[in-house]
């Protein structure tokens, strides 16, 4: 059978590109992460409710969760849910220029990523600072 010659051509399609291809960049490390702070955050509300709900209905819950909250590991887990929620509200504010339709050019876009990041470590940092003042020296030099 002749083909049509009514058909419209057809041109074969480039395969879509993967990962293997792709040189991760800072904007699309920064929207995963963006992504994996959100779960983060969302898994750690979890336990923020259960610590409330033991401070208000049963002691017993609170001291055993109050003990592992303040365990080393208790203590590295709620440092990296502080910057996740830091990361996450910069990024958020971020991304809230960008809605507005500022910061897409590349320079721009590359320099207020590197500002979320640095930005999100030193707010952990204040914050935690201002949470144990003192203590927090003794803490951080203990480890």
């Amino acid at each position: 059978m002749a083909p049509d010659p009514q058909a419209p051509k057809t041109y074969p399609r480039p395969l879509s590109p993967h990962l293997q291809i792709y040189k991760p960049q800072l904007t699309s490390v920064l929207s995963i992460s963006h992504r994996m702070t959100g779960i983060a955050l969302f898994i750690g509300l979890f336990v923020l409710i259960a610590w409330l709900y033991g401070l208000a209905f049963s002691p017993a819950m609170f001291s055993c969760l109050q003990d592992i909250l303040t365990s080393f590991l208790g203590r590295m887990a709620l440092l990296g849910w502080t910057f996740c929620l830091f990361y996450h509200l910069c990024n958020g504010v971020r991304h809230l220029l960008w809605d507005a339709g500022y910061g897409f050019e590349i320079p721009i876009a590359y320099a207020t990523g590197w500002v979320v990041v640095f930005g999100s470590v030193g707010l952990t940092l204040f914050c935690w600072y201002i949470a144990y003042g003192e203590r927090g020296r003794e803490f951080w030099m203990g480890m």
